[in-house]
């Protein structure tokens, strides 16, 4: 169980990685405008309110696999960065896109699951 959980956790992680990216590097661009159904005026006059949305996105995976790398010590710390995730998750959910619970709030919660099951 506690692979099953790291590994959720690092999808967790690398979900959020991917999230910069859209939003620091490619809100502007085709993968951008697609992924978050952008017309390309509204995306240019945010892209550097988007550009502060990812950097706070790899604040997540940071926190993330900061825990995962100190082992059974970082519990409380994964604990905390995927309760951030399931709150941004649900926040966003509820302000912006109710994708936004199936993208990043349930991968947050099954992750959260899991590293509960492993102990």
């Amino acid at each position: 169980m506690h692979t099953l959980a790291t590994i959720a956790v690092a999808l967790l992680g690398l979900l959020h990685v991917y999230i910069l990216v859209l939003e620091m590097f490619l809100w502007t661009k085709p993968l951008g405008l697609k992924a978050f159904k952008l017309k390309p005026d509204f995306a240019e006059a945010t892209k550097v309110l988007a550009a502060n949305q990812g950097l706070y996105n790899g604040f997540l995976a940071a926190g993330l696999f900061w825990g995962l790398t100190q082992g059974t010590a970082g519990r409380p710390v994964v604990l905390f960065f995927i309760g951030c995730v399931i709150v941004a998750g649900v926040y966003g959910a509820l302000t912006s896109s109710r994708k936004i619970l199936f993208v990043q709030a349930l991968p947050g919660a099954v992750a959260l699951a899991l590293v509960l099951a492993a102990g």
